[in-house]
């Protein structure tokens, strides 16, 4: 993921992995490439540091077997982000059986979750909301 284009160029790094796929932190640091007008985090870098993770966690655990989509997402920006940012991303065991059970019978399943953008001293930069599509691939 480190080495996908839209991470690398706007310098968008994955920290951590679990190697079960329930966790991972994105970092981003403050570059003269990344910076907006006001020479803080730029606005759509923060937004990209979440679009593809959940996704990604959920096809490392459940495999081939399923369609996982972004559906949707939203951010709110709380603070200018003025050095370097990141995100935990957490999937839950309770998430997944919940995942998992919604889907059982090949049904499309919606799930939401919320993604907090923090600063190093842990003060709220942005929260993403992020919906995905999660449907049992059928045999047909």
């Amino acid at each position: 993921m480190n080495c996908w284009p839209p991470f690398w160029g706007a310098g968008i790094r994955i920290e951590k992995l679990g190697q079960d796929y329930r966790y991972c932190r994105v970092g981003l640091k403050l570059r003269w490439w990344n910076k907006n007008a006001n020479r803080t985090q730029y606005g759509g870098s923060l937004f990209s540091m979440t679009d593809p993770v959940y996704s990604m966690l959920l096809m490392g655990i459940l495999g081939e077997d399923y369609y996982i989509w972004d559906r949707g997402a939203n951010i709110t920006f709380i603070k200018p982000g003025r050095g370097r940012v990141y995100a935990d991303i957490h999937l839950s065991q309770e998430r997944l059986n919940e995942i998992l059970s919604a889907t059982l019978d090949g049904h499309k399943h919606f799930p939401r979750f919320r993604i907090n953008i923090l600063d190093e001293e842990g003060a709220l930069i942005a929260e993403v909301e992020r919906t995905l599509y999660v449907r049992k691939k059928t045999n047909k």
